[in-house]
């Protein structure tokens, strides 16, 4: 993967939660991890991938990072319900900002929400994946990329 590519979904971080939370966002060095222990928090919001490039890409966050979020975004309900529709919700918005950059061929699927352990994700285990690391307030926070 190039870093171009990288840094698409990089921006797309960046641009989420400035606009949402107007507070900033660091992020980590992307690094590589093999696809055999998926790295995942409490939450997972998971676009499957499709067209001449496949695979998936996923927002993971902490139970508190999202209340947190919900919070700074007006929404004082930090139910389940609405913690899992957030992460489902920031997934998209990543992946939808990188269709717009890479084109009407990088087709993405509507979010596939898991919770709990990262047992629940499965990833071809012929490839490799990128992990993004996401440092907002004190908490912590990824963006997996597995595209081939």
């Amino acid at each position: 993967m190039s870093e171009a590519t990288l840094q698409v979904f990089i921006d797309g971080v960046v641009r989420y939660f400035r606009h949402t939370s107007h507070k900033e966002v660091e992020v980590g060095t992307p690094y590589l991890v093999d696809n055999d222990n998926p790295a995942a928090f409490d939450y997972t919001g998971i676009i499957g991938i499709s067209g001449p490039t496949k695979g998936c890409v996923y927002f993971t966050a902490s139970r508190i990072l999202l209340k947190h979020l919900l919070l700074s975004l007006g929404e004082g309900d930090t139910c389940d319900e609405n913690l899992i529709d957030l992460v489902g919700e920031v997934a998209n918005t990543i992946s939808g900002n990188a269709r717009s950059e890479f084109g009407q061929d990088f087709m993405i699927s509507v979010p596939v929400v898991i919770t709990g352990a990262p047992s629940n994700i499965h990833l071809p285990q012929s490839s490799r994946s990128y992990v993004i690391p996401i440092y907002w307030k004190a908490y912590s926070a990824a963006v997996v990329i597995c595209l081939s």
